[in-house]
């Protein structure tokens, strides 16, 4: 922890919360994204290309992040066109992080619920070039403020603070499409029959895809909710660094988790996973298996059951027709 004029900025857990995170997603990036790049049937699905946008938009983040907090703990002159890199970096890479995982629920919305349309309108290329959109998108906010005046002094945290009405109008935004895809999809999953309480597994699929979706929200209001509650003086500046970096260190954990969990609950994955590294089954065997089992813990007996049902009712079927 740095001490400065007014107080801890615990710093160096910054630091290290950025460290673990970025090993981490190091780690699943190369295992993950490699298999995604060199499997033609999982490059050319929009939600597998969307995970490799998410996974390489965190570990950007975080990477990039290690080293802005890490020059701060050690009060290196970091110079002023350096710091507006990083800081371009960092918000890039956090704003396309929430674009990405917009495209995903909206990628899910139209494939649930227009699907002759969106079989019709899928090509190779396509999920590709909606990932060069979000990024596009994502230059809109940094590029904005660099017409303001820059920050003079140390590169600190105090320069992330900037842009936050584009920050809260994007996270709102996205929020706002997201909650509106997976209603959706929850209306039209009731509508069908999908989603009863037999059926639970449609529910935790979408509940834990929610909860996922928060780890990335929440921190951004909850850091709102603390800088108003320090402007207008319920909170003082030392309790509310030690909450910040509180939420900042959990939620770092929990999304450099999050994006793991959505590539490792895709069974086409799974399966590449294990043919193209096979040293690894035997470690995370048990955690690939948890994740698929978690959404889909009675696949085997509900199809056996199907099949057992379809068979009465042809042999039914059949004993009418003789008669």
């Amino acid at each position: 922890m740095s001490i400065n004029g007014t107080g801890y900025d615990y710093t160096s857990i910054r630091v290290c919360a950025s460290t673990v995170s970025f090993i981490i997603l190091a780690f699943f990036n190369l295992v993950i994204n490699w298999t995604i790049l060199r499997e033609e049937r999982l490059r050319t699905q929009a939600r597998f290309v969307l995970v490799f946008h998410l996974l390489f938009s965190a570990l950007v983040y975080f990477g990039v992040g290690c080293a802005f907090y890490l020059q701060i703990h050690v009060n290196a002159r970091t110079p002023e066109a350096v710091c507006q890199v990083i800081i371009t970096i960092l918000i890039t890479s956090a704003s396309n992080i929430l674009l990405t995982l917009t495209a995903m629920a909206l990628d899910r919305y139209f494939a649930i619920c227009f699907p002759l349309k969106y079989s019709s309108l899928c090509c190779a290329h396509w999920p590709w070039l909606i990932g060069m959109l979000t990024w596009g998108l994502a230059l809109i906010t940094p590029l904005s403020l660099l017409s303001k005046p820059a920050f003079r002094g140390q590169c600190n945290r105090e320069n992330l603070k900037k842009g936050e009405l584009h920050k809260i109008i994007l996270i709102s935004v996205c929020a706002t499409l997201i909650l509106f895809s997976y209603g959706k999809i929850l209306h039209e999953g009731r509508r069908l029959g999908v989603l009863t309480r037999r059926n639970r597994v449609g529910c935790r699929t979408i509940a834990l895809h929610g909860a996922q979706l928060a780890v990335y929200i929440l921190p951004n209001f909850v850091n709102f909710v603390l800088h108003l509650l320090q402007k207008q003086g319920y909170l003082h500046r030392d309790p509310k660094e030690l909450f910040a970096v509180i939420n900042f260190a959990f939620f770092s954990l929990a999304q450099c988790i999050a994006p793991i969990i959505y590539g490792l609950r895709k069974e086409e994955l799974l399966e590449q996973l294990y043919h193209r590294f096979p040293c690894l089954s035997c470690h995370l065997k048990r955690v690939l298996e948890w994740t698929v089992q978690a959404t889909q813990p009675r696949l085997h007996p509900q199809t056996r059951e199907r099949t057992m049902t379809s068979q009465r009712l042809m042999l039914t079927e059949l004993s009418k027709t003789s008669v």
